[in-house]
């Protein structure tokens, strides 16, 4: 139905998290409009993804550099590290203005039904960061999850000798939504976190 490289990028893209088909196709076809200029600049810069591009060799964020630079700034306070799952989170945290520690990026979260997460989790470098740079607090910031709260408690069982104080983002009712639709769990939530 389709040029063989028409459908190759569809396969590309339908391969993308949260892109099927469909939107695989709209994206082929917008990019095959293009201009030729653009579409060398997208794929050169595709194409050094790699080699312009790493993990932050302090807190495992995206990174141009060997520091992020959120490490890189001397204004963030040293003494706070948000534990997050992946790189999106801090941007979302970021986009909030409200915070302005240092972030740990754990690279995900454990798993309930494999055992094989805790070697790709970033869990020895946090213990090693916590104790090397005098942390004086540890905010969890996982997604509120069975697989989040389990890690959250790794991560506060695995630092519990090390004096750092662990806190954990509230949970509640957000703001314009009505009590009688909140699930059990999230009214719940709300009141024990309650200022």
């Amino acid at each position: 139905m389709y040029p063989k490289s028409f459908k190759k990028l569809i396969d590309y893209f339908s391969s993308l998290p949260s892109v099927g088909p469909k939107m695989a196709e709209r994206l082929v076809l917008y990019l095959f409009k293009q201009e030729a200029e653009m579409l060398s600049d997208f794929g050169e810069t595709l194409k050094n993804l790699k080699n312009n591009l790493r993990y932050c060799e302090r807190c495992f964020n995206i990174s141009e550099g060997n520091l992020c630079e959120i490490c890189a700034d001397n204004s963030r306070d040293a003494k706070k590290i948000c534990v997050v799952e992946e790189p999106l989170d801090i941007i979302a945290i970021e986009r909030t203005k409200k915070y302005n520690g240092l972030y740990h990026v754990l690279g995900g979260v454990l798993s309930t039904t494999k055992n094989d997460d805790l070697g790709q989790l970033k869990l020895n470098e946090l213990s090693k960061r916590v104790e090397s740079e005098k942390t004086e607090e540890i905010i969890l910031a996982m997604n509120p999850t069975t697989e989040g709260d389990a890690t959250a408690l790794y991560v506060v069982r695995l630092l519990k000798d090390s004096g750092v104080r662990a806190t954990k983002l509230a949970r509640g009712l957000s703001t314009g939504g009505d009590i009688e639709y909140a699930d059990e769990l999230t009214l719940g939530s709300a009141i024990l976190n309650r200022k």
